[in-house]
């Protein structure tokens, strides 16, 4: 058992402390887990907690302490809520007393694998699992830099509380994940899941890099043998994980990156992966990670540990966290160089968007701005035909500055290291959701394999009408017809129309960005009417 008191015990601001376990093994997690009744193991050794009423993030329950300087730099709405300090501090005196006079978890590691960028993260915790979770999602620290270990923002999560003033502290329910820039302190309350703790990092990465200069990403990368970097941004059920898990490339990370100076890199010493319908066939690299050390959330198992991935009875947001050392082929230092290609992925289900495009830089900027994929039948109750989606820079719920930040600065990388960005449809062809046919994986793997290899430079490119998208006339194994999407709709007039509908949604969404662009017209870039 780890004996080892953390620096800095004496600042934690708790009472009457029980045991403080430090950066416990992975062994010593288990042990812990299964005595405490938290978790129990599955046939692969892998241990299955619940995370309670909550299998998935509050958004509306997450604030931003509202006191200078930062409150200057957050866009401040509906994504950014403001808090006041005084009703943080009742929130922090409630969170430190759940875990005063208790036995804690104090789990130090690193968020970012660049020397230059990386932040030390420290979470307290009473909860077994939840040590388990960051443990597997972050960057763990060698013996050698506990030592000096000292944490830049520490998380403290007191979920067994719950704010119970919360109506006459404004707040929307008795939930709170709020952020203290200036005391470089999270605390949250009232809620169980993990994934509260990982994305309240990335958004605490969102905050710092950019005001150094440096980009902060939602997107997973991988690196050819030869040191081509390629960046995979897309919104869920896009393909992201799919296309960039690849047995030829290494895998950098599959979520969030940071872009500095001396390259990417990942936040992340792990991945956090859905596992609803899990398919070892089509997902074999996820399937052989739900091993020893793994996490699964809110599945379903019988008596022996047998997990049913197909049962969603609990959640359909079930997961599993791992540590990447999990994939095979992953890049051991969790960073590279420059990218050389950038692909944004969408889901377009009105069937109007090509299956691949190359963007001028100015383009690259509108379509990380709009971050779209669009929802089809099934995939939330009420929807019965395609509604479209648009979240900026592909992760708009994680981005405490402006949107228009993270674009101008992917806008000087691109023009400083010459990067190639190009736009690639997963969606529908021939039709809308309902008539025509998804994308072949055949021909999309086809426009990936193109762009890695910079055999699509060397194509003709022609133009498509209104959203002015640079489409290659032919591509080696892509099917010709397929490249323009006009030709694959046997009425051109529904197909005109349907393109005409595509583009007043892209320009209805960018009219939040009238005015925010400065010296730079955004719109100017996107589908012209």
């Amino acid at each position: 058992m780890s004996t080892k008191t953390p620096n800095g015990l004496d600042k934690l601001g708790l009472k009457n402390i029980g045991d403080v376990y430090y950066n416990l093994s992975y062994d010593e997690l288990q042990a812990h887990e299964v005595n405490s009744h938290e978790c129990k193991i599955s046939t692969t050794g892998t241990a299955m907690c619940d995370t309670g009423i909550f299998t998935g993030r509050s958004p509306k329950d997450k604030y931003f302490v509202d006191q200078p300087p930062s409150n200057k730099y957050i866009a401040w709405g509906e994504v950014n809520q403001p808090i006041k300090k005084e009703i943080y501090d009742e929130l922090l005196d409630i969170t430190l007393s759940q875990l005063s006079g208790k036995n804690i978890y104090v789990t130090d590691v690193f968020s970012g694998a660049s020397a230059a960028s990386k932040r030390a993260i420290r979470f307290v915790t009473e909860v077994a699992w939840q040590a388990h979770f960051v443990k597997n999602m972050f960057i763990r620290p060698t013996e050698e830099e506990l030592e000096t270990f000292e944490p830049d923002f520490t998380v403290y999560n007191a979920c067994k509380t719950v704010d119970e003033k919360y109506k006459e502290h404004g707040l929307h329910s008795d939930v709170y994940v709020v952020f203290n820039i200036e005391d470089n302190i999270s605390i949250i309350g009232g809620t169980w899941y993990g994934g509260e703790m990982k994305k309240g990092i990335f958004s605490m990465m969102n905050y710092w890099l950019p005001l150094e200069g440096k980009l902060s990403m939602h997107c997973s990368a991988n690196v050819g043998k030869d040191g081509d970097v390629c960046l995979f941004f897309g919104l869920s059920g896009t393909g992201k994980t799919t296309l960039s898990t690849d047995p030829n490339r290494a895998l950098i990370g599959d979520d969030e990156h940071g872009w500095d100076e001396h390259g990417v890199f990942n936040f992340e010493g792990g991945c956090y992966a859905k596992v609803i319908n899990l398919d070892p066939k089509s997902e074999p690299e996820i399937y052989g990670a739900i091993t020893k050390d793994a996490l699964l959330e809110n599945v379903v198992s019988d008596e022996h540990g047998k997990v049913d991935y197909e049962d969603g009875s609990k959640t359909e947001n079930t997961r599993v966290s791992y540590p990447i050392e999990h994939i095979k082929n992953h890049k051991e230092d969790l960073q590279a160089g420059h990218p050389k290609n950038i692909i944004f992925l969408s889901a377009d289900a009105f069937g109007v968007l090509p299956p691949v495009s190359k963007l001028t830089k100015e383009q690259a900027m509108y379509y990380f701005l709009s971050g779209y994929t669009a929802k089809v039948a099934g995939t939330e109750r009420g929807i019965t035909e395609p509604v479209a989606t648009f979240s900026a820079c592909f992760g708009e719920a994680f981005l405490p500055l402006h949107p228009t930040v993270y674009a101008k600065l992917l806008g000087e990388k691109i023009d400083e290291h010459g990067v190639n960005v190009y736009l690639v449809n997963t969606g529908w062809t021939g039709g809308p959701y309902g008539t025509g046919k998804r994308m072949s994986i055949k021909n999309t793997r086809a426009c990936i394999n193109g762009i890695l290899s910079g055999a699509i430079l060397n194509s003709e490119f022609d133009t498509l009408d209104t959203f002015n998208l640079a489409i290659p006339h032919t591509l080696e194994g892509v099917d010709t017809e397929v490249l323009n999407p006009r030709n694959t709709w046997e009425d051109k007039a529904e197909y005109d129309a349907m393109l005409a509908k595509l583009a007043g949604m892209f320009q209805k969404n960018f009219h939040r960005y009238d005015d925010k662009g400065g010296e730079f017209d955004f719109a100017s870039a996107g589908p012209q009417l």
